[in-house]
């Protein structure tokens, strides 16, 4: 998390940005509370129950992270980089322990820990496959003969047989021997890439599982194959489970059951001496589902699972039920909301089919299937609970949120012929929604009182909605439609460079708004005025007179498209967001931008204010979703305290003063960082009658660091005629009682000595040029001879 600060002149924010995770390959710890996940160049650390970041691990190199492996004893991390580079982490500390060259000629694809946690194994992209005890630090095996990429290795679970398995692009196992350091056998049953290893517990029986669509079952005292399983799917990992009954995933005998996870998007629970699915879970149609990795936590009781859009699926390994889902990598985000009456949860729509809902406060994460294509708007109803999306599938869905927080479909609807590009629902009460798409229409969906009733929920499935009104309203495609507070008023703003006014809810025409050079990406109402607001790529925001259709006033300063606007402070400030990234806070009574808020690197879509108006969300093409605050009354508040400190810590230096306790004013005066105070104090000592003594004993008691923030103000001082007096006052006392060791040992003396060495001659040439003035009249008063007077005349 990221926390950031800004303020302006009206209103300040500061941000708290979500870290989004590209899992590859992830780990869980045996406990099941850490999870370990690549990111680019580092290795995230996350809480499992709380879903944030502990701690982002990264090579000094600073290049991709190849592969990674946690050891079984969950002490050690070894990560691999691009740069053929090994590094050991004590990831608990955050630290690396030890960095060593790979000595493979190509990165390293997989790696993999022994029982024992002291044999690491590394396959690389050179076909080799290298072993190293990471106890005692040195190399002990290189093996050779893999063609192409080494993309798996694993070790046998029992540690006294030493023996190594690694898989390459031939599809087939190798078997190597430490003690021998040769092969012992090539298992060859697949057709396509072998994608997982996995061993029973008492180390007889391997599965190996391939794109092949098989899973074949190994005993590995003869090395042979038992039994080839089809399941009809590519399988990207398979796991063993525990021989133990589990009768929710149809395990009522004992015996070898594996489960799979695969192209179908569904974990399977497959009987090995039959062959036969005794379990599926429920398979849920759409891209980004399938299934890319799979992994048991045994002490947890936990299985992991990554789809393909890179979201990560927690459930219980003894029932399959989902306990934790983590968004991984929301790639460009279309659209942001607020969701529940506190405003405690999020709404995400990125470049997927899927919604992503977050909790505020634990990060927990929903994922919302329905839509077949990419979700392209959202919108939320007054109350918080009920919410409305729109995609490129040409339909529309309602939403509804319950108390404990978990999210349902109760509504859906279809009717244009494009793509839906914008949504909006009504204001004053949850009774329709209107929508704009790229067929130049726009259709007024009314909810059904059924939907709106406490009672109803959602087992029936949801309820199909029909549009009451459609209108064309544009030439060209409809980027946004907003609903008046009052919910009479439709405003619908195009490519075609107007926004238009419409009577609701028959959709009549009431007016035009024209004067935008190009199109409109965003239209909204004012909360407290008859106005509205656009948006357009011509960079500009405008307001408008809902009345007479004129244009009031007209904000630039976005270099690019501006996509979103909306009203904030009670509709006294606008907030804009642009294709540059930025957002921009405007006030409206004076067209100022009060502030820039630079927290996004492309295009921002989203753009929501909360209810309270406290808070912003955005989201942006460069994947974040950034929460912003209000902190304007903090800030008031804090500047307020200070400005009553100050008073009562002047108050109480003039009766210091007054009371001539010098020392103390002295202290409070260097307390207060205020170089004219502490000269006011250095001036009422030096009046004193006693002024050289009292000078000398008052800067003679201060603290160190006092002292090094008065030789700083002397700085300051000297560079004016009128007090460079008391700056050399106090140099004076300093360079007659410090020793020069000890002088040059404060924090800053050289930079302070550099700024006093030139005014000091600067000073001293003037007084010697005064004093040899002074020494000349001098010479001449003494020099000067007058004439006698002349006597007067004796009086007769």
């Amino acid at each position: 998390v990221e926390e950031g600060q800004a303020g302006g002149d009206e209103a300040a924010w500061s941000c708290r940005m979500f870290p989004w995770l590209r899992p590859l390959c992830p780990q869980l710890d045996q406990t099941g509370q850490h999870l370990f996940c690549v990111c680019g160049t580092r290795v995230n650390i996350l809480d499992v129950a709380s879903g944030a970041v502990l701690r982002s691990l990264e090579q000094e190199d600073q290049e991709d992270i190849t592969a990674f492996d946690l050891s079984p004893d969950d002490k050690v991390l070894v990560t691999a980089s691009r740069a053929l580079l090994l590094a050991q982490w004590a990831w608990q500390e955050g630290s690396v322990t030890r960095l060593w060259k790979a000595i493979h000629t190509a990165p390293v694809a997989t790696m993999a820990f022994d029982p024992t946690s002291t044999l690491l194994a590394t396959g690389g992209c050179d076909g080799a496959v290298r072993v190293w005890d990471v106890v005692r630090c040195y190399g002990t095996h290189h093996f050779r003969g893999s063609p192409g990429v080494v993309h798996l290795v694993a070790f046998h679970p029992d540690p006294a047989r030493l023996l190594l398995f690694s898989s390459a692009a031939d599809t087939s196992i190798r078997v190597w021997s430490l003690q021998e350091r040769s092969c012992l056998a090539v298992l060859t049953a697949h057709y396509s890439a072998v994608t997982s290893l996995t061993f029973s517990a008492d180390g007889h029986t391997m599965l190996s599982s391939g794109r092949d669509k098989i899973c074949v079952i190994w005993d590995l005292r003869s090395l042979q194959a038992t039994r080839t399983v089809p399941v009809f799917e590519s399988v990207e990992a398979a796991v063993l489970l525990p021989e133990e009954p589990a009768p929710e995933l149809g395990v009522k005998s004992a015996g070898l059951h594996f489960l799979t996870a695969g192209d179908q998007g569904a974990l399977r629970v497959w009987e090995a001496a039959s062959g036969r699915c005794v379990h599926a879970q429920q398979r849920l149609r759409g891209p980004g589902r399938e299934l890319t990795h799979c992994t048991l936590a045994h002490a947890a009781g936990l299985l992991l699972s990554v789809t393909a859009d890179h979201n990560l699926l927690l459930y219980d390994a003894h029932s399959l039920r989902l306990r934790k889902q983590f968004a991984g990598y929301s790639e460009e985000v279309l659209d942001v909301r607020f969701l529940g009456p506190e405003d405690s949860h999020v709404v995400v729509a990125s470049n997927s089919p899927c919604l992503k809902v977050f909790d505020l406060q634990t990060s927990a994460c929903q994922i919302l299937h329905g839509h077949t294509d990419i979700v392209l708007a959202l919108d939320v109803f007054r109350k918080g609970r009920l919410f409305a999306s729109c995609a490129k599938d040409q339909s529309i869905r309602v939403w509804r949120m319950n108390k404990s927080g978990e999210v349902a479909c109760v509504a859906q609807g279809s009717g244009h012929t494009h793509s839906v590009g914008t949504i909006c629902c009504s204001r004053l009460k949850e009774t329709f929604l209107v929508t704009g798409s790229q067929d130049c229409t726009v259709k007024l969906w009314p909810l059904p009182e059924a939907l709106l009733s406490k009672g109803t929920g959602h087992e029936g499935g949801p309820v199909f909605l029909q549009a009451q009104a459609t209108q064309r309203c544009h030439d060209k495609d409809i980027n946004s439609v907003a609903v008046a507070p009052n919910d009479k008023l439709l405003a619908t703003g195009s490519q075609d460079r107007t926004a238009k006014l419409w009577a609701l809810p028959r959709c009549q025409l009431l007016g035009t708004f024209s004067g935008h050079r190009r199109g409109l990406w965003c239209v909204q109402f004012s909360p407290m005025d008859q106005v509205l607001a656009t948006a357009s790529a011509d960079g500009t925001i405008k307001l408008w007179a809902l009345q007479d259709f004129s244009c009031l006033k007209t904000f630039e300063g976005h270099d690019a498209s501006v996509l979103k606007v909306a009203f904030v402070s009670r509709g006294t400030q606008l907030l804009s967001s642009g294709s540059d990234g930025l957002l921009k806070l405007w006030t409206i009574k004076n067209n100022e931008c009060v502030r820039t808020l630079d927290a996004h690197e492309d295009k921002v879509w989203g753009l929501h204010c909360s209810r309270l108006d406290d808070r912003a969300l955005t989201g942006a093409s460069d994947s974040r979703v950034v929460l912003w605050k209000d902190v304007t009354e903090a800030e008031q508040a804090e500047e307020q305290a200070k400005r009553e400190e100050q008073v009562v810590k002047q108050q109480e230096l003039d009766n210091l003063l007054h009371e001539k306790r010098y020392l103390r004013a002295l202290g409070l005066a260097i307390s207060l960082d205020r170089p004219h105070t502490v000269l006011t104090v250095i001036q009422a000592i030096r009046r004193d009658p006693e002024s050289c003594e009292k000078l000398e004993t008052t800067v003679l008691q201060l603290r160190r660091d006092q002292k090094e923030a008065l030789l700083r103000f002397c700085v300051t001082w000297n560079t004016n005629s009128r007090h460079c007096h008391e700056a050399q006052a106090v140099l004076g006392v300093l360079l007659r009682h410090e020793a020069p060791d000890e002088l040059l040992t404060y924090d800053g003396v050289r930079a302070s000595l550099e700024g006093l060495l030139p005014y000091t001659e600067r000073h001293f040439q003037r007084l010697s040029r005064m004093l040899q003035a002074a020494t000349f009249l001098d010479f001449l008063w003494h020099n000067m001879k007058l004439p006698a007077l002349p006597t007067a005349p004796a009086a007769l």
